[in-house]
């Protein structure tokens, strides 16, 4: 009985798998709660059924805990979102998911990988900078912020090979 009792209450790893169709409700779910314009299911769905598009999530036991998306085209690819659930931000995750997410890209030949990230998201750009990202560009007036107030995208840059 404590065994069962302690195993609902432990800690254990992360499962960390491609997603894919089925997962659209809750990556849509966890997109709107992490972003300002958050994506529909419908749209996630459309993501995850293009051929061009990888995603992984991480799943604690059968609850979403975050995802990764990329686009590819040839040998570059583009993240188009991360997030990681509020509620387990903190416990390496987003860098477990990249981590994989970029040894997936390079797999499949992708030689360059880009993003771009809101320049006051600073652990986004924590994470990317430890991946080995560097800044390229700056979009100014980019993302809507609260007040009329806007920031800047930073496009960063990853060469895997």
């Amino acid at each position: 009985m404590i065994g069962f009792i302690s195993s609902l209450f432990s800690r254990g790893e992360p499962a960390m798998s491609e997603a894919g169709p089925r997962d659209a409700s809750a990556i849509a779910t966890l997109h709107g709660v992490s972003f300002r314009r958050g994506w529909s299911e419908q749209e996630v769905e459309g993501l995850l059924l293009d051929r061009h598009v990888i995603a992984h999530r991480c799943l604690t036991g059968v609850k979403l805990a975050g995802f990764i998306m990329s686009r590819l085209v040839q040998d570059e690819a583009e993240i188009l979102s991360v997030a990681v659930a509020r509620r387990q931000q903190g416990r390496g995750h987003a860098r477990r998911l990249l981590d994989l997410h970029l040894r997936r890209l390079a797999g499949l030949g992708v030689r360059t990988v880009f993003l771009e990230v809101d320049e006051h998201n600073a652990p986004a750009l924590r994470l990317y900078q430890r991946a080995g990202f560097r800044q390229v560009s700056r979009r100014p007036n980019y993302y809507a912020g609260t007040g009329g107030q806007t920031a800047a995208a930073l496009v960063l840059r990853r060469d895997l090979a």
